[in-house]
């Protein structure tokens, strides 16, 4: 369904990165885009450990 981006794909965004935002913004946006990306991950770890323990906490109705 989905191709993968690939090597000269990735460096084709870089150069455009590179170009539209200028050498000194790109490690600003690099740590915001990190940082995002870690609060995500915690969030969504977060939220599968709550469905699960709720799905544990209920009693089972198999009879």
């Amino acid at each position: 369904m989905f191709s993968s981006i690939g090597v000269p794909g990735l460096i084709l965004i870089l150069i455009i990165a590179l170009i539209v935002f200028g050498p000194s913004k790109l490690p600003e946006i690099g740590k915001a885009f990190g940082s995002s990306l870690k609060e995500f991950k915690n969030a969504t770890k977060d939220i599968v450990d709550d469905d699960t323990s709720t799905k544990s906490d209920q009693p089972s109705t198999k009879q």
